[in-house]
């Protein structure tokens, strides 16, 4: 049973949930993201083999998520980065600062000893809708 005011975001725009989870969950005008990889959303296969290809798809997905939440990038408040590498910081952060512009969110960036499908990026958000 879904609780009261939980609003469950689905998108066909970005790939659907690989496990027991919703793409994104709004309450009290925030949005909460789960974690976004570089899967192309048609396909459900890995975009990219380095850490810039894969944050352009993964930014790219998490717009769509947002957008589908009445959000969107300049509305992010917090995002959290996971890299199988922090080797990958500059190359993730550059593709990042352009998705961003001069909206610069609070963010936490770690080393994950593992993400999903192999992947070298993962992005999660809270932004605010309106």
């Amino acid at each position: 049973m879904k609780p009261k005011g939980l609003g469950i975001v689905t998108t066909q725009a970005a790939p659907q949930a690989i496990g027991p989870y919703s793409q994104a969950v709004v309450v009290d005008a925030t949005v909460y993201t789960a974690g976004q990889i570089a899967l192309d959303p048609q396909t459900g296969e890995v975009v990219g083999k380095t850490a810039a290809e894969q944050t352009e798809r993964v930014l790219q997905n998490l717009t769509a998520v947002l957008e589908a939440a009445g959000s969107g990038l300049g509305m992010v408040v917090k995002t959290t980065v996971y890299l199988a590498d922090m080797a990958d910081f500059p190359a993730m952060n550059e593709v990042y600062a352009r998705h961003f512009g001069n909206h610069k969110p609070a963010r936490s960036t770690v080393q994950a000893a593992g993400l999903p499908k192999g992947v070298r990026v993962e992005i999660d958000a809270i932004a605010r809708t309106g």
